[in-house]
């Protein structure tokens, strides 16, 4: 693989077969994950897509808790400073 300059960032060059076997595209997002490293062996990297809006927004709905039955939005007390 090859390492090139894009603006001020670094960028990596993927060979196609690479590509294929990630099954990944142009635009596509990607999280590079380090492995633990043991003593003296190279850095090994996990490849993963990165999860898309909807993925987020879903673990999120998870963890969101219900109004109180007694709660109410007011819009001018939310608003006043």
């Amino acid at each position: 693989m090859q390492i090139g300059k894009w603006g001020n960032s670094l960028a990596v060059r993927l060979p196609g077969s690479l590509v294929q076997e990630l099954g990944i595209a142009e635009g596509d997002e990607i999280e590079l994950i380090p492995v633990a490293k043991k003593a003296k062996a190279p850095l090994t990297l996990t490849v993963k897509p990165a999860p898309s809006k909807l993925d987020c927004l879903q673990a999120m709905r998870r963890y969101r808790a219900p109004f109180p039955t007694n709660f109410s939005f007011d819009r001018d007390e939310a608003n006043a400073r």
